[in-house]
C-alpha cells in the first residue's frame, strides 16, 4: 500500500504531463522511500527502470542494457548488451523522439563512481539531443553529499538543468500513523518515536502486535531488525564506523556543544566537526541554536533521527542482558517506565509540526514566518531558562509560545504560569499567545476557565483528521 507523498507524487505527474523533457532529481538518505515513491509514479507509464550497482561499470552496463531492453524488446530472450554509454544514451534518445518515455537512474552515485565522465556525458545528451523529446529523466541517490555537490553544485556538469528536485524527508508524526491506524494515540506517538516518521522503519512495525511486543522483538532481540539498523547504517555510508558510533555516543550521553563532544571523543574540534558534518548530512544528527539568535556559541548537537536516539538510551546499556534473551526484562524494568521521559522530546517535535500544520490551514492567530525553540540565562534568578516551542511574526512583533508535556497527569494553571514566567525574557513581541500541548489532557477547571489567548492542545486533538 503506498502512503503519503502526495505532493511529491503530483508534482511528478504535472512534469509527465508538460509535454516536454523533464529532468527531476530526486534524493534523500536511505530508506526514506525514494524508490517506492518512483516505482508508485511510473507503474502506469512507459517507464525504463535501471538501479546503479557498486561495482564496475562493464557489469553496471549490462544492467543498464537489460533494464532498457526489458521494456523495449520484452520479447527478445537474449539481450543485446551495450558497448558504452554513449550507445545506450543514443538508443534511448530514438525510443524518446517517438514515445513518451520515462527513464531512471536510480542510486545514480553508482554508477558515477564507476564512470566519472557520466554526468558531462549527460550533460551533452540533455542540452544537444534529449531537450528535444519528451523524456522524463529521473536521477536518484541515497548519498545526500554526492547529489548535492555532484548534480545540483554549482561546480557540476549537469548544474542548472534539472527542472525540478526534491530531497525526501521522513513522514511527520500524523502520516506516519497511517502504517498503525488502530493502535490508541498514544501508542502513535511511541511509534513515531521509535521510527521517526522513516518509511522503512514504519513497514517494520507489525500493526497486529502490541507497541510492547513491537519493542520487544525488533529492538530487544538479537535477531530482531533494529538491533543492529545503526550499526549497519553507519558502515554503509561512513569509512569510519567507530569514530561516527563515539560521536552519537557521546551525544546520546548528554553532550551538546563541540567542544565537549570532541572532549569525550578524544579529538580535536576540528576533525570533530568534519565527522558531525557528514552525520548532519545524512539525518542522524541535527545542529540547533535559540531561535532568533546569531550567536554560533549557543548552538548545540542532538540526536535526530528518532530511531537512533531510541537505540542509543536503551540497547548499548542493556546489551548484555539483551543477548541472554532478556528482552522483556529490559522492558519491564528499563524501557516502559522511561518511555514518557524518552518521549519528551519527540512530543516537542510533534508538537512543532501540529503548528505548522495549523499555520498552513490559517488557523492560528496570526501566520508565524519562524519557529523553534529558545534557551537562555534569566539573569535575576540566575538560572538557564529553556522555552519548548516559539513560533513568531517578527515584522509585526507576534509571538506564540508553547509548552510540551507528556505525562500521565493532566496538566493546570501552574504550567501556564511558568511559561509566562519564561516568555517574559524574550521583550521584542507586543502581542503574545501561548499554547500547552499535553499527552493526558488538561484539569477541567483550568481548561474551562483559561484566557483567550492559550491554546490547550492533547493528544486526541493532534491526531484528528483535520486540522
Amino acid at each position: 500500500m503506498f502512503i503519503g507523498r502526495e505532493e511529491e507524487l503530483n508534482k511528478l505527474n504535472q512534469m509527465y504531463q508538460s509535454g516536454k523533457f523533464e529532468f527531476a532529481v530526486i534524493y534523500g538518505r536511505r530508506r526514506i522511500g525514494k524508490t517506492t515513491l518512483i516505482r508508485e509514479f511510473c507503474k502506469d507509464k512507459k517507464a525504463i527502470f535501471f538501479v546503479g550497482i557498486e561495482s564496475s561499470l562493464s557489469n553496471n552496463l549490462v544492467n543498464l542494457s537489460n533494464s532498457i531492453f526489458s521494456v523495449t524488446m520484452p520479447a527478445m530472450e537474449k539481450k543485446p548488451i551495450f558497448e558504452k554509454l554513449d550507445d545506450a544514451l543514443d538508443y534511448l534518445y530514438s525510443i524518446a523522439q517517438k514515445e513518451h518515455l520515462v527513464f531512471v537512474m536510480d542510486e545514480y552515485p553508482y554508477l558515477a563512481n564507476a564512470e566519472r565522465s557520466v554526468s558531462s556525458l549527460l550533460q551533452f545528451y540533455i542540452d544537444q539531443k534529449f531537450k528535444d523529446t519528451n523524456l522524463m529523466l529521473i536521477l536518484c541517490g541515497s548519498s545526500m553529499s554526492f547529489m548535492e555537490k555532484q548534480v545540483l553544485g554549482y561546480q557540476s556538469p549537469l548544474y542548472g538543468r534539472r527542472t525540478a528536485q526534491f530531497k525526501i524527508g521522513p513522514f511527520d508524526y500524523h502520516t506516519s500513523a497511517l502504517f498503525c491506524k488502530n493502535y490508541s494515540d498514544y501508542d502513535k506517538a511511541v511509534v513515531y518515536g521509535l521510527t521517526g516518521g522513516v518509511p522503512q522503519y514504519l513497514e517494520r512495525i507489525q500493526p497486529s502486535w502490541s507497541l510492547f511486543e513491537n519493542i520487544v522483538h525488533t529492538f530487544l532481540d538479537p535477531a530482531g531488525y533494529f538491533f543492529e539498523e545503526p550499526s549497519n547504517l553507519l558502515k554503509q555510508e561512513l569509512r569510519e564506523p567507530q569514530m561516527y558510533n563515539a560521536i552519537i555516543t557521546a551525544i546520546a550521553n548528554g553532550s551538546s556543544k563541540l567542544n565537549q563532544i570532541s572532549t569525550a571523543v578524544g579529538i580535536d574540534t576540528a576533525l570533530c566537526s568534519s565527522y558531525i558534518s557528514s552525520l548532519i548530512s545524512l539525518g542522524i544528527l541535527k545542529k540547533e541554536k535559540p531561535l532568533g539568535k546569531e550567536n554560533l556559541k549557543k548552538s548545540i548537537y542532538r540526536v535526530s533521527d528518532n530511531m537512533f536516539r531510541f537505540w542509543y538510551r536503551f540497547i548499548p546499556a542493556n546489551m548484555n542482558a539483551i543477548v541472554n534473551g532478556n528482552g522483556e526484562l529490559v522492558f519491564d524494568k528499563i524501557v516502559g517506565p522511561n518511555l514518557n521521559d524518552f518521549m519528551g522530546g519527540i512530543f516537542e517535535q510533534m508538537c512543532i509540526q501540529y503548528l505548522n500544520r495549523l499555520n498552513n490551514a490559517g488557523k492560528l492567530p496570526f501566520p508565524f514566518f519562524e519557529i523553534g525553540c529558545w534557551w537562555g540565562t534569566d539573569s535575576k534568578q540566575k538560572k538557564q531558562v529553556e522555552i519548548d516551542i516559539v513560533a513568531a511574526f517578527p515584522r509585526d512583533k507576534k509571538v506564540l509560545f508553547g509548552e510540551c508535556k507528556f505525562r500521565n497527569e493532566p496538566l493546570d494553571k501552574q504550567v501556564l504560569e511558568e511559561l509566562l514566567e519564561k516568555s517574559a525574557l524574550l521583550t521584542d513581541y507586543d502581542e503574545r499567545y501561548y499554547c500547552l500541548f499535553s499527552k493526558s489532557g488538561f484539569e477541567k477547571k483550568f481548561k474551562k476557565e483559561h484566557p483567550d489567548n492559550v491554546l490547550l492542545i492533547d493528544l486526541k486533538d493532534m491526531y484528528a483528521p483535520d486540522v
